[in-house]
C-alpha cells in the first residue's frame, strides 16, 4: 500500500499480501526490511536504516508497545501486541505486530524480527497473524547455516527448516514427530542426556551444549546446541526452540592448532637443548677429566692422607656438577608439565647459571646479582628455567655487537591499585627476577605484540616466536605478572614478578648425619641391572653396616624372596630393560612379604615415568632419584624405619 494514499475498499476481495517484515539489532533500531515494509510505512530507506519503530507504533490499552515486546522476546522467543501503525504522512492503521527473536551464536541473541499486519477486520486479523508467521516460517526455512526446529514440551520435533535436512541429512517427513533423542549417540541416550537437556531447558529457559551428535548416516558431528524454553502468555510451557550448529570443522582446526602449538613448543624446548649441546659436552669433558684421573691417582701410590681426601673431594664435587647438569637437560626435554613446588629462588638461579653464561658467548658480559633477602616462590622449577633461558637468549641476540647482560632479583610490595594495572593480580610481596640487557630495544608497537604465540622480529629460521609466550604462560599459571621496560637503542628489561611464599622446610642431608648410625633394618635386596650401579650400591650399604644379597631382574629377586625369608628392605630400580619392571616386582613382593619396606629408585623423574613410560602409580611405595648419595640412600632408609 503506496504511503499518501486512501485504504482501498474492503469489501473487495484481495488476495493476502506479505506483511511488513523488519529486522532490528539488540538496541531495536532498524537494520533490514522487505518491500512491504517500505510500501506501508511510506518511509524511504535512507530514512528507515538506524531509525526506531517505537514512534510508529501505539499499542492498545493493556498490549505491550516496542520495547517490551523486544524484552519479552529476548527472554521468551517472542511476542505479540496489537495497536496502531502510523505512516510517514501521519495516516494510522490497525495492525498487529509479531516479534521473534534470532540467534547467530548461541547465548547472544543478535537481532530480532519484527512483522506488522493490517488488521482492517477482525476477521482479517487472525489471517493476518498467520500469515505474518507464515512469513517468518518462510524466513527460518532459508537460514541454512543452523538446524533450526521447534519441539513438543515432550520433546517431540513439530518443524524442521533446511539448514537441519543439510546438517542432519533428514527431511522434515522424516523427523516430525519422533522424539530429538534421535539426534543423540548411543552412549548419551543411555545416559539420559536428552531428558536431562529438555529439563534444565524447562527449569532455567535455557540449555546450551557442545557434544556429538549422528547423522542420518551415522557419522558423527560436534555440535553447539541451544535449547530455548517456549511459554504461552499465562507462563506455561508449550514447547521448545532449538538450534544446532556443525561445529566439527571448527574443533578440528582448534585440535590442529593445539597440536602444532604444543609441537612448537617442544621444538623449541629441543632447540634450546641443542643450542647448549657444545657447552654442556665440554663440560661434561672437563667433569669426566676430574673423576677419570682421580681416580687414577686413587689407584696409584699416593703421599699422604691429605692428598687422597682432596682427589675424593674434587670427583665428588665433578659428579655433583654432572647430576645437575644432566637434570636441567631433561627439565627442557620433557613434555608433561610439573607440579609446582616452594623453591629459593636466588638457589635456583644459582645453581642454574652454567647453563645461562653458556648461553652467552663473548663479547657478552654476564652479571648476576642476587639479592640477600629471603625469597621463595611456589612455582614449576624445570618451566621457571626455561622462561630464564629464553629470556637470556632474548637478550642475547638484541646485542649481536655484544654488551651487558644482568639478572637481578629482589622482592617488591604490590598494593591494590598497581595490582589491578598489572593485569589484575592479588596484591601482596612479589618475588622479582629481572634479565636487562643494553641492546637493541623495542619499539612501542613489538612491546604490544611480544607475548603474542608466534609473533617474532627474528628472521625466519632463528625463532618460534613461543619464547615470550612461554614466559608469560608460565608466570600468568603461576598468579604473577611480566612487565617489560624497553626503548628502541636503549636496551630492555624484562621483570617477573612472582608471588612469595613462605620457605618449606627442607631437610639437610650430610655425611655426618649418615655416619651417625645407621638404620636398624639389617638385610637388604637390591635389584639392579647395571653392573657397575649395582656393585657401588652393594659397597656403600655394607659401608652402612648392611647385610646384601643381589639380583639382576625382577624374576631373579623373587626367586630370592621366596628361598630367603629374613629380608627388611627391597631396593629396585624401577626401568629395567627385560621383563618385569621395578614397579611390578614391588607390588608381587609386597603380596609375598606384606611386612617388608620397599625403596624404589630411578633416573626418570616420577612424573616422566608415569607419562613417558606408563608407570602411574610409584607412590604407593617410597622413591628415590638417582643419582644418589650414600648419605642420602641412608637418609631414605631411616625414614622407612620410622614408618
Amino acid at each position: 500500500m503506496a504511503a499518501g494514499t486512501n485504504p482501498p475498499d474492503r469489501d473487495a476481495v484481495e488476495p493476502p499480501q506479505a506483511p511488513a517484515l523488519f529486522l532490528l539489532d539488540r538496541s531495536g533500531r532498524i537494520t533490514g526490511w522487505n518491500e512491504a515494509a517500505e510500501r506501508e510505512s511510506g518511509y524511504a530507506p535512507a530514512e528507515l536504516r538506524g531509525a526506531s519503530l517505537q514512534p510508529m507504533f501505539a499499542p492498545d490499552r493493556a498490549q505491550p508497545g516496542i520495547a517490551a515486546c523486544l524484552r519479552t522476546a529476548g527472554r521468551q522467543g517472542q511476542c505479540g501486541s496489537r495497536g496502531r501503525f502510523a505512516r510517514k504522512d501521519g495516516s494510522r492503521f490497525a495492525a498487529s505486530l509479531a516479534v521473534e527473536r534470532i540467534r547467530t551464536q548461541a547465548g547472544k541473541p543478535a537481532s530480532f524480527a519484527v512483522s506488522f499486519a493490517d488488521l482492517f477486520e477482525e476477521q482479517r486479523g487472525a489471517h493476518a497473524l498467520a500469515e505474518s508467521e507464515r512469513q517468518f516460517r518462510l524466513l527460518v526455512q532459508g537460514v541454512t547455516d543452523y538446524a533450526i526446529y521447534m519441539l513438543d514440551p515432550e520433546g517431540r520435533i513439530t518443524n524442521w527448516n533446511l539448514g537441519g535436512e543439510r546438517i542432519k541429512g533428514y527431511r522434515a517427513d522424516e523427523v516430525i514427530g519422533r522424539h530429538v533423542s534421535m539426534f543423540y549417540t548411543p552412549e548419551d541416550r543411555a545416559a539420559g542426556r536428552p531428558a536431562q537437556a529438555l529439563e534444565t531447558a524447562a527449569r532455567e529457559g535455557r540449555y546450551e551444549n557442545e557434544a556429538w551428535r549422528v547423522r542420518k548416516d551415522g557419522t558423527r558431528f560436534w555440535a553447539g546446541v541451544v535449547i530455548d524454553r517456549l511459554l504461552d502468555e499465562h507462563g506455561k510451557l508449550i514447547g521448545f526452540a532449538k538450534i544446532t550448529r556443525d561445529m566439527t570443522e571448527k574443533r578440528r582446526a582448534q585440535e590442529e592448532l593445539e597440536q602444532a602449538r604444543a609441537a612448537l613448543a617442544q621444538a623449541q624446548k629441543m632447540e634450546a637443548v641443542g643450542q647448549l649441546t657444545g657447552g654442556v659436552a665440554h663440560d661434561f669433558n672437563n667433569l669426566l677429566t676430574v673423576i677419570t684421573n682421580g681416580l687414577d691417582l686413587l689407584s696409584g701410590p699416593l703421599r699422604d692422607e691429605g692428598q687422597r681426601r682432596r682427589i675424593i673431594d674434587s670427583a665428588q664435587r665433578a659428579a655433583e656438577r654432572g647430576a645437575k647438569l644432566t637434570q636441567q637437560l631433561l627439565a627442557f626435554s620433557r613434555r608433561q608439565p610439573l607440579r609446582p613446588e616452594i623453591h629459593n629462588i636466588n638457589r635456583l638461579i644459582g645453581e642454574f647459571e652454567a647453563v645461562l653464561r653458556r648461553a652467552c658467548p663473548e663479547p657478552i658480559e654476564f652479571e648476576i646479582d642476587l639479592s640477600s633477602r629471603p625469597m621463595s616462590a611456589n612455582i614449576d622449577a624445570p618451566q621457571f628455567e626455561t622462561a630464564l633461558l629464553n629470556l637470556v637468549v632474548n637478550a642475547r641476540d638484541a646485542m649481536p655487537g655484544g654488551g651487558t647482560l644482568r639478572i637481578s632479583t629482589g622482592v617488591e610490595r604490590i598494593d591494590a591499585g598497581r595490582a589491578k594495572l598489572m593485569s589484575d593480580i592479588p596484591p601482596g610481596n612479589f618475588v622479582t627476577v629481572a634479565i636487562a640487557d643494553d641492546g637493541e630495544g623495542m619499539s612501542s608497537e613489538v612491546r604490544a605484540r611480544a607475548f603474542e604465540p608466534f609473533f617474532t622480529t627474528k628472521e625466519v629460521g632463528k625463532g618460534s616466536g613461543l619464547g615470550l609466550s612461554q614466559v608469560y604462560g608460565f608466570v600468568a599459571q603461576s598468579g604473577g605478572h611480566v612487565g617489560i621496560d624497553s626503548t628502541p637503542g636503549a636496551g630492555t628489561t624484562v621483570t617477573l614478578y612472582l608471588p612469595s611464599a613462605r620457605p618449606s622446610a627442607e631437610r639437610q642431608a650430610t655425611e655426618n648425619e649418615a655416619d651417625a648410625g645407621a638404620p636398624g633394618l639389617g638385610r637388604i635386596l637390591v635389584v639392579e641391572d647395571d653392573p657397575d650401579v649395582l656393585d657401588v650400591t652393594v659397597e656403600t650399604l655394607r659401608t652402612l653396616g648392611y647385610e646384601v644379597l643381589t639380583a639382576p631382574d625382577g624374576p631373579s629377586a623373587l626367586a630370592v624372596l621366596r628361598r630367603e625369608r629374613d629380608i627388611d628392605v627391597l631396593f629396585t630400580d624401577i626401568v629395567m630393560p627385560r621383563g618385569m619392571n621395578g614397579l611390578e616386582l614391588a607390588r608381587q613382593a609386597a603380596r609375598l612379604r606384606p611386612e617388608m619396606r620397599v625403596l624404589l629408585a630411578s633416573g626418570y623423574s616420577r612424573a616422566a615415568l608415569s607419562s613417558e613410560h606408563g608407570l602411574a602409580g610409584q607412590d604407593e611405595f617410597a622413591f628415590l632419584a638417582k643419582p644418589y648419595r650414600g648419605s642420602e640412600l641412608a637418609n631414605k632408609l631411616r625414614e622407612l624405619e620410622t614408618q
